[in-house]
């Protein structure tokens, strides 16, 4: 691990802290980003010394931002009236809508088949992309001026794998709220905790020690305890959460328009909206 460039790795016992590292972007993933988590999960499986994980971002202000709009926004625009592709996207649709790269197949700890118990310390704001991590999470804990958002529809994107992966965590309407809403709102750290997406509000230490405390204790249990009760608790909803996301690339890449995408790109870079906070 001595090599990542994007992420801070650390073992505390039992425990492995995986730090967000691009505080200068909020911690949005590039596509760096995307494959170290990939190693790092991957590694993770086979690493026996390490049985439960916290995962956090760089500094006060955010937890993460999603993906980095300033690389990856080029894969959905580099393309011709007709659709077809001038060069191979990073991320979104190949060549057509039923073929699509999905950024959660790397940064995703359970699409890399990591059954270890993962601990969300939410640092700030936590929106967009942060959803597929969050979604995969087993617990998330917060600050107390945690925030979070999906400004997806706002710059003219279709909020497709965010939504199915809040939906672990949320109920319908709520998730729909967040989705439809874009970035006008922000739902707050009490207001997560109050929905059970939180389940805890930390405001007397920083968040990351939180949550290695509660890691150290998880993993004082045995391995194949700790990891067949999380296996067990995800076999009730993962197949219809599978089904889901092997269809929402077709829906993502069919409501994809790329002027609504350059336009709201273009509002990305210009404007700013006062988002209310509930």
């Amino acid at each position: 691990m001595d090599d990542l460039e994007t992420l801070q790795y650390e073992e505390i016992g039992k425990v492995a802290v995986v730090t967000l590292n691009r505080p200068e972007v909020h911690n949005a993933f590039n596509l760096q980003m995307q494959h170290e988590l990939s190693t790092v999960w991957r590694s993770l499986r086979t690493n026996d010394d390490v049985q439960a994980i916290v995962l956090t971002g760089a500094g006060e202000k955010a937890f993460c931002t999603g993906i980095d709009r300033k690389e990856a926004i080029g894969g959905y625009l580099e393309r011709t009236a007709e659709g077809a592709a001038t060069s191979a996207p990073r991320s979104g649709h190949v060549s057509t809508p039923f073929m699509f790269n999905d950024p959660g197949e790397y940064i995703n700890p359970k699409q890399n088949d990591l059954w270890k118990p993962v601990i969300a310390a939410v640092n700030g704001m936590a929106c967009g992309g942060a959803f597929y991590m969050l979604g995969e999470c087993d617990i998330i804990i917060a600050a107390e001026h945690a925030t979070f958002f999906d400004p997806h529809v706002s710059y003219g994107m279709v909020a497709g794998f965010e939504t199915v992966h809040m939906l672990q965590k949320l109920p319908f309407g709520e998730t729909l709220r967040i989705a439809l809403l874009g970035n006008t709102e922000r739902m707050s750290a009490e207001r997560a905790y109050q929905l059970g997406m939180v389940s805890e509000i930390v405001r007397e230490v920083p968040v990351r020690d939180r949550a290695v405390e509660l890691a150290a204790a998880i993993v004082t249990a045995p391995a194949l305890a700790i990891q067949g009760t999380v296996r067990a608790a995800w076999l009730a909803q993962e197949t219809l959460r599978r089904d889901a996301l092997m269809q929402v690339s077709m829906l993502v890449s069919a409501g994809t328009d790329h002027a609504n995408i350059e336009s709201g790109h273009q509002a990305f870079l210009t404007q700013r909206t006062e988002p209310d906070i509930r």
